[in-house]
């Protein structure tokens, strides 16, 4: 029997946590605000020690597409491949079959009401956006908000949205520190277009600033580093990254970490992502965007892998996404 299609705009969201109780009835009331909501939204308690299971526990109790689930308790928060570890826990409580669209989203975010809405109409009108997002703002020490100054070429990791046929062909998330851009550089490989727009009702007020979750924002930028060097990033491309976070906040420590955790790593042979295909399209990119900027080199890479887009998964199951 051939199985029913889902709904066209049905959409998932898998929200790993722990410890958000001061952030996640903003993320929760924003979502239960959404002029589409989500067909089913996964929480993933993933060992909180505060009142995050109370709050979740009331929301779940409120609203029957609201599902949680509790995580044994590794014993600390653990950014990167921790978060990953427990989205799959919740994936694979779920049959994937049902949604059209899957969403990774942090429970420490304030969404706009059609965000959801605004990013499946975007993504029906170009088919081959893969995935997408808003734009990030915090909110600094005098109250106004600013942008986090992520590139346009990328969808956010806070809020990975995704087709689920992108999410397939990709093979999923790595389960590593740059996860939430290898997998934006893979589908671009594989001719999708990952894309984000800081268009005014795309634009969300995250609660706990990019880079601070785990001790310090100098921590932050030490793991990006570690994560570009094991993305494979090439060490110019690197250090013009550094100087460019130099610019901002934390003034130029903060591109001092990063350049710490990049050369730190590679003093230590610390071992780097293993799709060697994948590491030399992402040095190509890289090296145009040294030589164009970002824009232009996107958009060359883009035409250039126009066909190999397939609009329909590839075969690959949730059992085999790693």
């Amino acid at each position: 029997m051939t199985p029913t299609p889902p709904d066209p705009r049905a959409y998932l969201l898998i929200s790993p946590c722990r410890d958000e109780a001061a952030y996640m009835r903003r993320t929760l009331d924003s979502v239960v605000a959404q002029s589409e909501r989500p067909a089913k939204w996964m929480i993933v308690d993933d060992g909180s020690t505060d009142a995050t299971p109370e709050i979740l526990a009331e929301y779940a109790a409120r609203h029957d597409w609201i599902d949680v689930v509790q995580k044994p308790d590794r014993g600390a928060r653990a950014v990167g491949p921790g978060v990953i570890e427990a989205f799959y826990f919740g994936l694979d409580q779920i049959d994937l079959d049902a949604y059209a669209y899957l969403c990774k989203l942090d429970l420490d975010l304030d969404l706009p009401p059609r965000y959801f809405e605004i990013l499946m109409d975007r993504m029906e009108a170009r088919p081959r956006i893969g995935t997408c997002s808003g734009k990030a703002y915090f909110r600094d020490a005098s109250g106004t908000l600013v942008s986090e100054r992520i590139g346009d070429e990328m969808s956010l990791g806070m809020t990975k949205f995704y087709s689920v046929a992108c999410f397939r062909q990709i093979g999923g998330f790595v389960r590593e520190v740059m996860w939430d851009g290898i997998d934006c550089h893979k589908a671009r490989q594989l001719g999708w277009t990952p894309v984000s727009w800081d268009d005014p009702e795309l634009r969300f007020e995250h609660l706990r600033p990019m880079g601070s979750s785990q001790t310090s924002i100098h921590t932050g930028r030490r793991r990006h580093g570690f994560g570009q060097y094991y993305m494979g990033t090439s060490p110019a491309f690197l250090v013009a990254s550094a100087v460019n976070k130099a610019r901002q906040k934390p003034y130029v420590t903060g591109g001092l970490a990063m350049l710490q955790g990049y050369f730190g790593a590679m003093l230590k042979g610390a071992e780097r992502h293993g799709d060697a295909e994948l590491v030399a399209f992402i040095r190509d990119y890289q090296r145009r965007a040294l030589r164009k900027g970002k824009a232009r080199a996107v958009a060359e890479i883009e035409a250039e892998q126009a066909g190999r887009w397939q609009p329909e998964p590839s075969g690959v199951r949730p059992a085999d996404i790693q």
